[in-house]
């Protein structure tokens, strides 16, 4: 080494007494050291003393400029004297104690590692070695070990490595040496290559001698040896290793001692280093087996129950809560089959994809366990490991899914198909050649509506000779009629004609109760200077229906727009007063006191529809069910139940029944849901998210570890099954809960009674799936009052979800809406989400390896004996829903609203797909009328591709009632624009209970790009739809799609654009390359400021590769609609603006619709006056957002919806995308506390949430 030139830090007096001695000992560095030892063990003797007793000594020579380190060093490497050594390892010592972090890297960047290993192993050649001098080297590394990244490396390159092992094993009695021995060990085999060497040098077996037995001897010697032993079991081989040599039940036996003697929990690191021993073991299959052999489950058990109440003690609680939920056998679920108990045959099987793979397994191959099951990791340890897994991290892509191909990204209209297909489309668009010659613009709606458009029939009796028919608007022209019966056979459906047919009569309102109008809503200053629109019902109460403004206002719209639509909101008046009120479920007052009489039971038409009655039971169409119940009530009684009318104007209990008859599903649906029946009437009282609860998730583990504890405790009783057809409710003593789903949207397969008050339910997957676990909608009935009951839903299958973040789930009581109160309310304590012991085997998953479910569990307790009750996953909308809210909208059409209804196609299961056009009729028949009315853009939006997303359609449900609105608003809106909706684009999937997929097994929101004519036809006549308008140039201005989303708080949008995808990538491009109009940003930013629910920051922009085929991309790319969005609401609630902190209802839900409508309107505004100040506005949110966006590995999303301390949540893009969602074994764990972060999560490397 070249000799160091001393030199002093500017401020620092040369003649400084240690600067002195270092110049002293620089000079004598070489030849002069060997020769005057005695000299240099003086020098550094003083250089010691004034370190150890004068701090400003120390910080002289640590100081800037100072080059006192290399001296030392250079002297450290020079030296043959033993003592000088040893004083001046004892410097170094001193010098790297305080303020270690900086001096450490210090020393670490002068080479100071390197030198320490080079005179490790000169001293080591001395026979014997000094004693002393092993122990000062070792001391000195074991504190600079963890600072020097190289340090496993180095260590085994040098020769150290074998060095300490051997010294160890000469000294295992010689606790002092062994110390630091450990203390270095314990650094060398966080390198996993070092921790293979090591295990095959015999140093596990060796931990384990130093370990065992129970000894309060050496309490530092023995948490230092569990260290390093927690460290060495992290390779896999030293795992097996650990196993065969039988260390497992040491292990246990130790914790135990340490357990009971411990009382004073003094020790608490040493019982936690035996239990990560213990943990790492149980990461490879045999060490699982050897555990449970070992009774370990018991053990972990009964000592984690004994710990619970010391608050102190929870990092052991839940690190043996991991150990044993890892090892609980892995169970198939209790059903014969995870497929679908629902069959339909498909026209033809996909040729690929996962309905191919599905049809393609012999039966029973859901049943096979195989080896691959297990969670061992399938490569093995090798010797050719990266050396420095941290320098792989910053090399690894921040977002792999980010599409990096320009031509992909920017926007090409594709033809797609030949005009001369889609022209059959025209039909579909007669508001675009309609000239209006024979329409008397001056007749009344009454006279008008004599002439009626195709229709859908709810007919029963015509379902099976033609398509189904829903009834329109009445008030066109015959020649509209005509136009509309010459072009039968260009309709797209499945080889059968649109039919012209009577609109289905609505049921007059009684005289005392004419429905709600909606232009009675106006916009008034709250003190917050913000408007707030209330809706005025003829009874002095408010209710949501549409936006309006005073008639007497005397603004333009677009000084409304400029000034008034600042903050508008539905929120009902009551709610405004009963702010600050304690939540309850009960009211004083019911918000429907009028009543109705029916007959009991509910057979109308045929369909029987649940009851309420003595008994306990409820009444089935089948020969199931309570006998008692119907004795009791006789067929002749009479039941009050609430008349819905006065708050729901678009309900109608009677033409719900009759929608359903007209309603095809697989299992052929004969009853009706009572909640679908009466109706929902939004609560007035706010729902807050509810708060979680210290410790349920653990004690919810702890009570299923029991049941492999103490398996006579369990009862095991099925008490429903849909997989016996002809009577899935078990009859029973009267001791169980009776349960149903046997309705439309319903979802429950089976129900099975574990414990006395608690209920294991298994969902059904998805028709012509094996997968997609999620919605749920069923009945239960027979309980008690005052009894608190669990229910566990054992098959979800996302890595997370809202329900441990204050969401809850929804109950319908069927006495309370009897009584008055008919609606949802968010119910359910003690809930968590957590992985359980139930797995599919990996043939089952797709290749997928050992695909773990999840436990949704929550628990609840009944204010009415003998109610029926009907839970669900969120709000159920039904498709006989959609078809009376769209009868009943004709009721609101006026002489100057254009509406048409049509049938899009016919789906898979026989349902019509209906289709909307709704706009403003122009004024008259003139030219310039026509031409304005021909020329107006048009906007499409869709909803409900996936059927577990039921917010989407109350979203949808909002839009409609204001597009159909009599205020001053909705008129200007229809003049502005020309409205195509789908509303249902899935109402196969939404009839049958699935979650995501429609008839066909699959997501059709993934088809998009290639849809399939016969297997995704409401996609394909969709996209047509779009070709067609594309072709013709009259591309839509904004296409909208309405989604929900179960694991992102708030609403908010995904869009499309070139330069935000760009900025996420690592892709070079040209300005030429980033060149866009930043008006895809418009309408998500005027959402931000006028609807209190929508997030701006939660919005994403970016175009991801596993995204291509949705509807957003595929229109964006192929159709050239810059503004293509994904909207996406919350199933769960707010975290930001008024509603923070509040679940989400469908008011809310309603009015984010509403809002969509009026932001409409200011983007029309925006766009029509050219506002250069808008898009400047606009430039510079996009540049803010650059700063805040966050990536990872498979999805893209803008700023975390939960605290950082929770679990990572996996916010897939696109509503909940499944297919893009990366699997991770534990990554489910929600932390109780933040202070003990690796205490509940199985995952070492968590995905970046």
């Amino acid at each position: 080494m070249n000799k160091p030139k001393m030199a002093t830090e500017k401020g620092v007096p040369s003649n400084s007494r240690i600067l002195m001695l270092l110049g002293q000992l620089e000079r004598m560095n070489g030849e002069a050291m060997v020769r005057d030892a005695e000299t240099a063990r003086q020098v550094t003797a003083k250089i010691l003393h004034l370190i150890q007793t004068q701090e400003k000594s120390g910080k002289e020579v640590m100081s800037k400029g100072s080059s006192g380190m290399e001296v030392i060093l250079a002297s450290l490497e020079n030296i043959r004297d033993v003592q000088t050594t040893l004083n001046i390892l004892c410097i170094l010592s001193e010098l790297l104690t305080v303020g270690r972090g900086r001096r450490v890297g210090v020393f670490v960047s002068k080479g100071g590692t390197g030198i320490l290993f080079q005179l490790l192993i000169t001293a080591s050649k001395e026979l014997p070695p000094s004693e002393e001098l092993m122990l000062q080297l070792h001391s000195l590394l074991a504190k600079v070990g963890p600072k020097d990244r190289k340090f496993g490396v180095k260590s085994r390159l040098s020769g150290a490595l074998n060095i300490t092992v051997n010294l160890m094993k000469q000294n295992l009695q010689n606790a002092k040496l062994l110390l630091p021995c450990l203390q270095v060990l314990r650094v060398y085999s966080t390198n996993s290559v070092n921790a293979i060497s090591l295990g095959k040098n015999g140093v596990v077996e060796l931990m384990f001698k130093i370990v065992a037995p129970y000894s309060k001897k050496n309490i530092s010697l023995h948490k230092v040896a569990l260290d390093a032993l927690g460290a060495l079991l992290k390779s896999r081989t030293n795992a097996r290793r650990a196993v065969d040599g039988g260390h497992v039940p040491v292990l246990l036996a130790l914790y135990l001692d340490w357990h009971r003697n411990d009382t004073r929990h003094r020790h608490m690191l040493i019982r936690k280093g035996l239990l990560i021993c213990l943990r790492n073991i149980t990461n490879i299959k045999l060490g699982r087996k050897a555990f449970i052999e070992a009774d370990g489950i018991r053990i972990l058990y009964n000592t984690s129950t004994e710990c619970l109440p010391v608050r102190t003690l929870d990092p052991l609680v839940n690190t043996s809560s991991l150990i044993m939920r890892k090892c609980f056998p892995k169970n198939r679920l209790p059903v014969s089959t995870i497929k679908s108990a629902f069959h339909y045959q498909l026209p033809h099987i996909p040729a690929a994809g996962p309905v191919a793979q599905l049809y393609s397994q012999p039966p029973g191959v859901d049943d096979v366990v195989d080896e691959s099951d297990d969670n061992d990791e399938t490569e093995a340890d090798t010797e050719n490991d990266t050396e420095n897994e941290e320098d792989e991290k910053y090399h690894r892509t921040v977002n792999d899914d980010i599409e990096t191909d320009l031509n992909k990204l920017h926007p090409k209209k594709s033809a797609g198909r030949p005009f001369e297909e889609l022209k059959v489309y025209e039909r579909f668009f007669l508001e675009l050649s309609e000239d209006f010659q024979g329409y008397n613009f001056e007749s009344s709606k009454s006279a008008s509506t004599t002439s009626s458009l195709s229709s859908f029939s709810s007919s029963s009796a015509t379902r099976s000779a033609r398509p189904i028919r829903v009834p329109t608007a009445q008030a066109l022209s015959p020649k509209h009629t005509s136009l509309s019966s010459s072009q039968e056979d260009c309709n797209p459906t499945k080889g059968k004609h649109t039919e012209t047919s009577p609109s289905f009569p609505n049921p007059a309102p009684p005289v005392s109760l004419p429905p709600l109008k909606l232009d009675t809503i106006h916009l008034t200053k709250d003190q917050d200077k913000k408007e707030v629109a209330h809706i005025a019902s003829p009874d002095g109460q408010t209710t949501l229906s549409s936006l309006t403004t005073s008639p007497s206002q005397g603004q333009s719209i677009e000084q409304e727009l400029a000034h008034v639509l600042e903050s508008v909101s539905l929120e009902e008046e009551r709610a405004l007063n009963a702010e600050g009120e304690i939540r309850g479920v009960k009211q004083e007052e019911s918000p429907v006191s009028a009543t109705r009489h029916i007959q009991s039971p509910l057979l109308l038409g045929g369909i029987a529809t649940r009851r309420v009655g003595g008994g306990g039971g409820s009444n089935w169409g089948s020969d199931c069910g309570s006998e008692g119940a119907e004795d009791e009530i006789g067929e002749g009684a009479v039941l009050e139940v609430p008349d819905t009318a006065r708050l729901l104007p678009l309900h109608d209990p009677d033409l719900y029944v009759e929608m359903v008859k007209g309603t095809q599903s697989v299992p052929q649906y004969a009853e009706v849901a009572y909640p679908d029946y009466f109706g929902h009437v939004a609560p007035t009282l706010r729902e807050p998210l509810l708060e979680r609860v210290y410790g349920v998730q653990r004690s919810k583990i702890f009570q299923d570890i029991e049941r492999l504890i103490h398996p006579n405790d369990i009862l095991d009783k099925v008490v429903y099954d849909l997989n016996v057809p002809s009577c899935p409710v078990i009859e029973d003593d009267g001791e169980s809960l009776k349960f149903n789903s046997q309705f439309e949207s319903g979802n429950l397969r089976k129900a099975v009674q574990v414990r006395k008050y608690e209920y294991d339910l298994v969902l059904n997957s998805d028709i012509n799936s094996n997968h997609y676990h999620q919605w749920f909608y069923f009945e239960v009935s027979g309980m008690r009052v005052g009894i608190t009951y669990r229910f566990n839903i054992i098959n979800c299958e996302k890595s997370n979800s809202q329900f441990n973040y204050g969401m809850q789930v929804l109950m319908y009581s069927v006495q309370e809406a009897i009584s008055g109160r008919p609606c949802w309310i968010r119910t359910g304590t003690d809930i968590c989400y957590y992985k359980n012991h139930f797995a599919r085997s990996s043939i089952a998953a797709g290749g997928q390896k050992g695909k773990s479910y999840y436990t949704l569990t929550f628990s609840t307790s009944f204010s009415h004996k003998d109610d029926v009750c009907y839970f669900a996953y969120h709000y159920p909308y039904t498709y006989s829903t959609l078809k009376m809210h769209l009868s009943k909208l004709e009721a609101l059409r006026t002489p100057q609203i254009y509406l048409r209804q049509d049938v899009l196609c016919e789906t898979l299961g026989g349902n019509a797909c209906p289709l909307l056009t709704i706009t403003a009729m122009p004024e008259s028949n003139s030219n310039d009328h026509i031409c304005q009315f021909r020329n107006r853009p048009l906007i499409f939006l869709s909803a409900r591709v996936h059927p577990g997303e039921t917010n989407a359609s109350w979203v949808m449900k909002g839009t409609l009632e204001f597009l159909m609105g009599t205020s001053s608003l909705a008129a200007s809106l229809r003049e502005a624009y020309i409205f195509k909706i789908v509303p249902m684009l899935n109402p196969d999937g939404v009839v049958n209970g699935n979650h995501r997929c429609s008839l066909s097994g699959e997501d059709l929101n993934r088809q998009w790009q290639n849809p399939n004519l016969e297997l995704h036809p409401t996609i394909y006549h969709t996209k047509s739809l779009l070709q067609y308008l594309a072709h013709i140039q009259r591309a839509p201005l904004v296409f909208c799609d309405y989604h929900g989303h179960s694991r992102k708080k708030n609403v908010f949008m995904y869009g499309c654009s070139v330069k935000e995808t760009v900025w996420q990538s690592n892709i070079s491009a040209t300005s030429s390359d980033l060149q866009e109009d930043l008006g895809y940003r418009a309408l998500p930013k005027i959402l931000s400021q006028i609807a209190p629910a929508f997030s701006m920051a939660s919005c994403s922009f970016v175009v991801e590769r596993s995204k291509e085929s949705t509807a957003r991309v595929v229109v964006w790319r192929e159709i050239g609609v810059q503004r293509s969005y994904t909207m996406e609401s919350t199933l769960c609630g707010c975290d930001q603006g008024k509603y923070k902190g509040l679940q989400i209802g469908t008011r809310e839900l309603e009015e984010m619709g509403a809002q969509f409508c009026v932001a409409m309107l200011r983007l029309k505004r925006l766009t029509g006056l050219r506002n250069h100040q808008h898009f400047l506005d606009l430039e510079s949110d996009l540049i803010g957002t650059q700063s805040k966006v966050v990536s990872c590995s498979t999805t893209y999303v803008l700023e975390e919806d939960e605290p950082s301390f929770l679990e990572a949540i996996d916010y897939s893009a696109e509503s909940n995308d499944d297919d893009a969602e990366p699997e991770n074994e534990h990554s489910s764990e929600v932390l109780e506390h933040p202070e003990h972060l690796d205490q509940l999560s199985d995952s070492e490397t968590n995905h970046r949430v």
